[in-house]
Formats: structure tokens, sequence, C-alpha cells
């Protein structure tokens, strides 16, 4: 078992196939089978299964490629960690996120961080997913992600930040603007504009809706809340948009949001290969956005969860 194989492993578990490892590491299909083939051997167990669309773990194979991810992780840590004392280099933190969350949530925290650390380069690896995200984490072009959380993530740990109930966003004039609330079922009549399908927030919202007995009908589809509210604003539709988007979203004047009733709050929060793993800048920035966002508990509804797993919730119902 060399690390070389390991390595190769970890890249066919997140490909799920064998011929698009071969084809990143420029090598043929066969070369890459004989990398699994050896832990095979050496382990008595088979690792993955072939299926038309590509391969699938075994039960041994999760296992190990839990192990592999969390050891690789720790390694590529420790490696750039050498690499930053070698140089002189004061660090770098890579946050997988959507240009929206950074505008609505991230703010405060980066301008906290930049005081802090004006040394350690800050990036922000852009995606508009979940899925996304967390491919970026496993690419390792990100050491962490915010994202909405909406259920386990195989190898993954996640960690809740923020719960936020749910509003439709209305243009100021519009006739749903006069009501203090709605029930999911004046959703009906709506006319919907929605995020992308392939949103963990849009599959939420969808079943969240259907669950008490409404059906969305999308008129629009944007890419993000932002662009959501542009179209709000010109009048072409009603978006469902978290309590804190809406905050925002309402200080021009030109929209309101109004609180959806019975409707669960959408969590968000951090997910990463491994926290222990995580560089100390990563945890303290995760404090920051913490104690950024207790002061968005005059949101109704909103509950702040911070680092140490305590709730501040909004007094406000």
């Amino acid at each position: 078992m060399t690390l070389e194989d390991l390595r190769v492993f970890d890249a066919v578990c997140e490909a799920q196939s064998l011929s698009a490892v071969a084809r990143r590491l420029d090598c043929t299909q066969p070369a890459v089978a004989q990398h699994v083939m050896r832990l095979e051997r050496e382990l008595g167990e088979a690792l993955l299964e072939r299926t038309a669309k590509g391969v699938v773990l075994t039960a041994a194979g999760r296992l190990l490629y839990q192990a592999t991810a969390t050891g690789l992780g720790a390694l590529e840590l420790a490696r750039r960690e050498i690499h930053r004392l070698r140089d002189g280099e004061s660090g770098r933190l890579s946050i997988a996120t959507g240009g929206t969350t950074v505008r609505h949530f991230m703010r405060e925290a980066v301008i906290r961080f930049r005081q802090r650390h004006p040394d350690v380069t800050l990036h922000f690896e852009p995606a508009n997913s979940t899925r996304h995200c967390l491919d970026a984490v496993a690419r390792r072009t990100a050491d962490m992600a915010f994202v909405t959380i909406s259920g386990e993530q195989r190898g993954f740990e996640q960690r809740p930040a923020l719960k936020m109930p749910l509003v439709l966003l209305v243009r100021h004039d519009d006739r749903l603007a006069r009501r203090r609330a709605i029930g999911p079922c004046d959703l009906n009549a709506i006319r919907y504009i929605a995020l992308p399908e392939y949103t963990a927030s849009h599959g939420l919202i969808r079943d969240m809706i259907a669950n008490h007995g409404a059906t969305l009908r999308p008129t629009a589809r944007v890419d993000d809340w932002d662009t959501a509210n542009v179209f709000v604003e010109l009048g072409l539709g009603h978006a469902i948009v978290p309590a804190v988007h809406a905050r925002h979203f309402e200080r021009a004047g030109l929209v309101r949001g109004i609180p959806i009733r019975g409707l669960p709050p959408v969590v968000v929060g951090w997910a990463t290969r491994s926290f222990q793993l995580l560089p100390p800048v990563a945890v303290e920035f995760m404090d920051m956005l913490a104690a950024a966002a207790v002061k968005w508990v005059n949101v109704s509804g909103l509950t702040v969860i911070g680092a140490a797993g305590r709730s501040t919730r909004s007094s406000r119902q």
C-alpha cells in the first residue's frame, strides 16, 4: 500500500470513474485500476464495484475512502503549513460559497478578519450550489464551504451556523404587500421566481411547500437570490428567500418580505472534510461570523448557533 495508491483510490472515489481519473492523470485506465487492485490484494476485500455508470464503493471501500480522505487532508494541511514556514508566508484561507452569501452574511466577518490578519490571503472559491461548494472542498481548492444543510453529506462534517425563516419577497405595490403574513396555500397563485433545480435551497423550498399541499409553478429561474430580488423589483414575479436576505433587499424600499406561516427554517452552516484538521484561522473566521450574526437576532424567527453549539434566538415572533 503506497501513498500513490491511496491518492489514486481517493480520486476514483471522488470521480466514481476509472476513465475520468485516467484522463486527469494522463495515463491509461488499466494503470489506474492497478493501484486499486494493489489495495484490494493487500486488504483482501473488494473496494469497488463496476456499474454501467461507473464504479461504486463497497462497504470496505467506504471505510478506506473515509480514512484516506481524512489522511490526505491532514497531509495537505501539513504540506501547506510547512511551505508557509519555509517561505515566510502568513497563510491562506479558502472558502467555497456563493457571492450572495459573501454579501449578505460575511461582510462584517471579512472586515474583522482582515483587520486581525492583514497578511493572510482570504480567498473565496465561487460556487452557486451546495454540491459545487462540496466539490471544491473535495478537490482541496477550498478549506471549507458555507452551504445550505439539508442532510448528511458522505465524506464531510457539517456544523450549523444559522436557522433562518423563509419569507415571500414581493414588490412594494403588489397586492400581497399589504399582508402581515401568508400561508403556504397562498403560494399556489404566485408567479414564482425559482433558483436552479440542482440547488439544495430550491429542493428544500419545493419540498416544504409540497408538504403543505401547495405547488410552486416557476415562471422564471435565476442563479441566485440577488438576481431574484432584481426580478421582483421589476414586477416580474415573487421569490421565496431567507429573512436575512429580505432584510437587506428591503432597504431600497422597492420590495417587502412577507412571513410565511408554518414553514420550518432553512439551516445554513459550514462543511469540511474534518473540522479538527482546519487551520486555526479557519476556526477563527467561523467564530467571527457567529459573533457578527448576533446582530441579526432582530430578524423574527432567526436563530444564531455559536461555535460552542449555543443558540441565540430572535425575541421577535
